[in-house]
């Protein structure tokens, strides 16, 4: 099963140094070696934008791109649109990033690996799995 790895694991995974010691990034070296990543382009849009130096952005770019897009149907933007008004009428907010990687998730049933405290409270109204890192 394809696990879709939330902006928050690969940005700590892809930090000078890498973090390693965090089970988030060892989960994250697991899925890859495993072939389980799933990456979304809105992922890798967030992911790139924060990158300020031109050489990081390059790099940080050519490693992605050995993980291809979900590619995203209408149904997925619909479905985000529902889970943002659910939430919204429980009273949480959240960016349309994050219901629009919690559609695709969904629609896919993947799991979400994520360090965003954010998508525990979503998982509480809207039916998103979140997967926790091994031992």
């Amino acid at each position: 099963m394809k696990v879709c790895v939330d902006t928050s694991v690969w940005t700590l995974a892809l930090k000078k140094g890498g973090n390693r010691n965090s089970p988030y990034v060892r989960e994250l070296h697991e899925l890859i070696k495993e072939v389980r990543v799933q990456m979304l382009g809105i992922i890798r849009m967030e992911l790139l934008s924060t990158i300020r130096n031109k050489s990081q952005y390059e790099i940080v770019k050519q490693t992605l791109s050995e993980f291809p897009d979900l590619p995203l149907k209408t149904v997925d933007y619909e479905l985000a649109a529902e889970l943002f008004l659910t939430c919204k009428s429980r009273g949480l907010e959240g960016s349309t990033a994050d219901f629009l990687i919690s559609a695709a998730a969904i629609r896919n049933n993947m799991p979400i690996l994520t360090l965003d405290p954010d998508f525990a409270l979503y998982a509480e109204h809207i039916p998103i799995k979140l997967l926790q890192p091994r031992g």
